[in-house]
Order: structure tokens, then sequence, then C-alpha cells
């Protein structure tokens, strides 16, 4: 007995041994369980973050799971005007859980846009776009817009009504644009109308910006860990005891606010399909009948709100997308050598109505029919703007001076 005891563990330290001697042959080669052991699980990150630094994780198990719904349903998927649409019903109804992947790439496109305007927002209020994380900030921006223009592109491949006056109505604003805007819009539409060329254009913009957007991903993350993360209090760290590994204390985190997060999707599929299209899209794409209000979806609202408010269409094309301009440039607006929020009253204040009044260009967008609402809207237009490049400038002249210290302390000077 003791023999055998003997044999079976020599068997188990040469077996340990061969997968040893294995992955150093491979390191040495393609260092791939060296990188993932120093980037993803004793990489250092500050102690003292919160909850809003577990949306990056989440953002990247969503694209993920789009990828994998997307291509599942590119393989029934037809791009003709009309077969479209019925292409997308027998998905849904002959397909074996085709209805359930096409919830789950749907709620994912939400649950996507809806994490990354609060990854976005987070990055605002505890200053991540400062020196020395430029860099990590605009590769971020390059994303938010690239994943703009794909769930746009998606949101046209079903064919519904609202899918092809979204389509009509955009590129009727793109026409708009002085000297290549007639050019650019022709080359969308590829006709006068939304046409099979429309809908095969958007088709293919939508599959190819779904991998573009993975390797911006993938930029992103080397940008981050090259001047490591910030954190809730602004402070560079420097000592090794205010750090811990990301595995496994990170990873819990993040795997508790996946966990919610598939409890929310849950939720959306299976008890409110409602929310995640408009009824108008169950109906098939009709040129000849205009449904009674257009509108995109949510995440689109603030910009549609724009358009709106606008009475010349070049004009609210031009603001609507120098809404999104003026976030690449805050690096550079934001004079203030603070950068959390939590010691720049002025600047938190600001940023509160800031977020107030996006949501109010979003209700505008939503209800935009109301004449009521026209004013309000023009008047958050109006802050969006001063808070960047008026607000956010001058803040650091009228705000008390901080200095931080290691033990997360502020002291006025």
């Amino acid at each position: 007995m003791g023999d055998l005891n003997l044999s079976q563990n020599g068997q188990r330290k040469k077996t340990v041994r061969n997968k040893q001697s294995f992955k150093l042959w491979l390191d040495k080669r393609f260092p791939f369980f060296s990188v993932i052991q120093k980037e993803y699980i004793q990489f250092p990150m500050p102690k003292n973050l919160n909850i809003w630094w577990t949306f990056g994780a989440a953002l990247t198990v969503i694209l993920f799971l789009m990828l994998l719904t997307g291509i599942f349903l590119t393989l029934y998927y037809t791009a003709l005007p009309y077969h479209a649409f019925l292409s997308i019903e027998m998905i849904e109804r002959r397909v074996p859980s085709g209805w359930l992947i096409r919830s789950i790439h749907m709620a994912g496109s939400n649950l996507f846009l809806a994490f990354l305007y609060l990854h976005l927002f987070r990055g605002l209020y505890y200053g991540s776009y400062k020196s020395p994380r430029e860099l990590v900030w605009c590769s971020g921006m390059i994303l938010t817009v690239s994943v703009m223009i794909t769930a746009f592109a998606g949101y046209i491949l079903p064919w519904g009504q609202m899918s092809y006056w979204a389509a009509n109505v955009v590129i009727q604003a793109i026409s708009s644009i002085p000297i290549i805007g007639q050019n650019l819009s022709g080359w969308l539409m590829g006709g006068e109308i939304p046409n099979a060329l429309t809908l095969h254009r958007y088709y293919t913009i939508h599959f190819v910006m779904a991998f573009i957007i993975c390797f911006i991903v993938f930029l992103h993350i080397i940008c981050m860990h090259h001047v490591k993360s910030n954190n809730p209090e602004g402070i560079d760290i420097t000592s090794k005891k205010n750090v811990l590994p990301f595995f496994p204390y990170f990873v819990a985190k993040d795997g508790l606010v996946l966990g919610v997060s598939g409890l929310i999707m849950v939720i959306l599929i299976f008890f409110e399909p409602g929310l995640l299209t408009n009824s108008e899209n169950y109906i098939p794409a009709n040129p000849l009948e205009t449904p009674a209000s257009i509108a995109p979806e949510w995440y689109f609202l603030p910009f549609y709100g724009i358009l709106q408010i606008i009475p010349y269409k070049f004009g609210g094309m031009a603001l609507s997308a120098g809404t999104i301009f003026l976030l690449f440039l805050v690096p550079w607006l934001d004079s203030s050598p603070v950068k959390s929020a939590r010691y720049r009253p002025i600047y938190r204040i600001s940023l509160i109505i800031l977020v107030i009044a996006f949501v109010m260009l979003g209700i505008v967008g939503k209800f935009h029919t109301f004449n009521s609402l026209i004013w309000l809207g023009r008047l958050s237009l109006l802050y969006y703007y001063c808070h960047f490049l008026v607000i956010l400038p001058l803040s650091a002249r009228f705000e008390i001076g901080c200095k931080l210290h290691d033990s997360s302390l502020c002291d006025n000077k």
C-alpha cells in the first residue's frame, strides 16, 4: 500500500514538472501565461476603488456576449428590404431559441450603453482624464463614438417602421453638411430613399464596427495598464501598502456587479421585453406611411432632442456632434490640479447640473412634439456648452485648493 502511494505521488510530481516545463517553454516563445499573471492576476489596483470602477469589466463581458449572439444572428439574417423583416420574424418564431438569442443581444446593447454612460460619468467625476491618462480618456471616447455608430446601424437592420424612418431622418440631417453632405448622404443612402443598398451598407458597418470596437477596447486596456488606474481620491499611488492585486479582490467585486447585470438582463428579457425596442418596429417598413412620432432608442434621445430644438438642420447636426467633440477636449479644458470632484465643490455642483441638463435633452427628444419643452431644451443645451467652455476652465480659479496626502485627507490651505 505504501509503495502504491509513493508511486502515485511520484507520478503527480512528474505531471506537475511537465506542466511547468511546458509553461516555461511556451513563455519563452509566446509569453501568454506570464502576461496574464502580470496584467490580470497580480496587477496592482488602488485598494480604495469603489463600485464605479466595476463598469469597465462589465462592459467587456457584455461586449463578448453581444459578439457571440451577433454572430449567431448573422447566420439567419438577410440584408434585403422586406426579407430583413421576415428573417427577424423567422429568428423570433422558428429558429430554436432564436427569440432568446435576439433578446439577449438587444438587452445587451441597452445595458452596454447604460454602463458606458456611467463609465463616462465616473471618468468626469473623478478626473480620470487628467495627466498622465489623456490617451486612456481619448481612446475611451473613440470607443464611445464607435459604439454609437454600431448601435445606430444595428437599429436599422430589422427594417421596421422606426428603423426605416430613423435612417431617413439621420441621412437627411447628414445631407445638410456643407460641401461633403450630399456626397456622404448619397453614399449612405444609395439612392433617393432608403433601399436595399442602404440596408446592406448599414449591415456592413454594424458587422465590421463590432470587431473594430474589440480592437479599440484592447488599446484602451493597454493604455490604462500602462499608466495604472485612477482612484476616488485622485492621488497617484506610490506605496505598495495602498494597492491590492486584481485577483481575487477586484474579481470578486466585478463578479458581484456582473451578477446584478445578469439579473437586470433576465428582467428585461422575460418580464419587460417591450422596453427593448419601439413597438413601431414590429411593423414592416412602409415608405408611404410616416409614424406618428419618430424617436430613436433612449441612448440617442439627447442628441435627437438637439436636432429638434434647433430650427436649422446643419445647426442641429453641428451642435449635436459638438457635444461629443467637447468631451475629447476635456483633458485640456480642465486646468485644475485637483482630479477628484470630491475636493472640487464648484465643479461637483456643475457636473450634477450637467447630468440634469443631459437628461432634460433626452426628455425633449422623447416628447419633442410639446412646444413648451423646446425652450427648456435650448437652455439645457446652452448650459451643456457653458459647462465645458466656461465653468470647467474657470472653476480652478475660484475653488479652494486642496492638498491630498496618502492618508486620503484633504486640508484646506
